[in-house]
């Protein structure tokens, strides 16, 4: 018998974390984050989480090796104090995009850190929207993914659709793009992107679909420097495109991404609140506007500590 619920928070995104709380009507767990001069990290749970059914909510956010350390060791914490299950929850997965040993002798870190999660205690993983959905695979303990597509449905369902067409950023984009189309009623069209080496650009080459005179919609599951997206608004420019909007889960929005977003065409920037965006950047940022995750997650969160379904949950989500 899994007993009372608890939810705790990392210091990654305490925003979201609390905003989740607050859909679920319940104060967040005590606890205490130390960070020592020789940046050693200390957690102390400040309350009792004997044979609870505990949640931890951190997300992948700069600095991302920090953060990763400090959920370790508060899923360490949790269960050395005796709670009787401890589930994850990352909004957005550390190290999502190595996910496959596509050169030799690397890292496939995203299995890594799915093998640490369970090594530290947690045994559930709740997560949204991966890069690749066989990261799912690399777990041994079960895992769910969440997708962001209806809160960025019911978005664009406001604005006048009646010529526009999704755009997938590249064709292991398209099944997801895909799936945000139909949500629209609205066609697909995919653009042939090639990415050759580290430096974190790709060449858009060419464009499967329409575009000429209409409204596009690039959606992808993530922004980390903005080239992409660069890339994408001018070929669907050069191909006559009318209008470009953009809608994207997790906006990283690294290195050089605000400079080169604001330097592209396009006309609106849709991102959700599973990375924490500055104050900084959200003013900086032309034409920006982030959607909440929160209700999502406190749905998915109740569903699983009362033993329901979450693909259910998906389903029935209007779109």
């Amino acid at each position: 018998m899994i007993g009372e619920m608890k939810v705790f928070a990392g210091s990654s995104h305490p925003e979201l974390a609390s905003q989740i709380a607050t859909y679920m009507g319940m104060p967040l767990g005590k606890l205490k984050v130390t960070r020592f001069s020789n940046e050693n990290i200390k957690v102390k749970i400040e309350e009792n989480v004997r044979e609870a059914d505990v949640f931890v909510i951190q997300t992948s956010a700069v600095p991302v090796s920090d953060n990763l350390m400090e959920l370790l060791i508060l899923i360490d914490a949790l269960k050395y104090a005796s709670a009787a299950r401890i589930t994850a929850v990352l909004p957005y997965f550390p190290y999502a995009r190595s996910d496959k040993k596509d050169e030799a002798r690397i890292s496939i870190t995203a299995r890594l850190v799915a093998d640490l999660l369970q090594t530290a205690g947690a045994e559930r993983v709740l997560t949204m929207t991966l890069h690749a959905p066989q990261i799912l695979g690399f777990f041994r303990i079960p895992a769910d993914q969440l997708l962001a597509t209806p809160v960025l449905v019911r978005h664009f369902k406001n604005s006048d659709l009646s010529n526009s067409v999704v755009v997938a950023t590249d064709a292991g984009a398209g099944k997801v793009a895909g799936h945000f189309a139909k949500g629209l009623g609205l066609p697909l069209a995919i653009i042939d992107k090639r990415r050759f080496d580290d430096t974190e650009q790709a060449s858009s080459w060419a464009l499967i679909g329409e575009v000429h005179n209409k409204d596009a919609i690039i959606f992808d599951d993530e922004i980390a420097t903005g080239g992409s997206i660069q890339e994408a608004a001018r070929i669907l420019r050069s191909f006559g495109a009318k209008r470009v909007r953009v809608g994207a889960t997790h906006g990283v929005l690294s290195g050089s991404a605000i400079e080169r977003l604001n330097n592209t065409d396009i006309d609106e920037l849709v991102l959700t609140d599973t990375i924490p965006i500055s104050q900084a950047k959200m003013t900086a940022l032309r034409n920006l506007k982030v959607l909440s995750t929160a209700s999502m997650f406190s749905d998915a969160i109740l569903r699983i500590h009362g033993g329901r379904s979450i693909s259910q949950m998906m389903e029935c989500l209007p779109a």
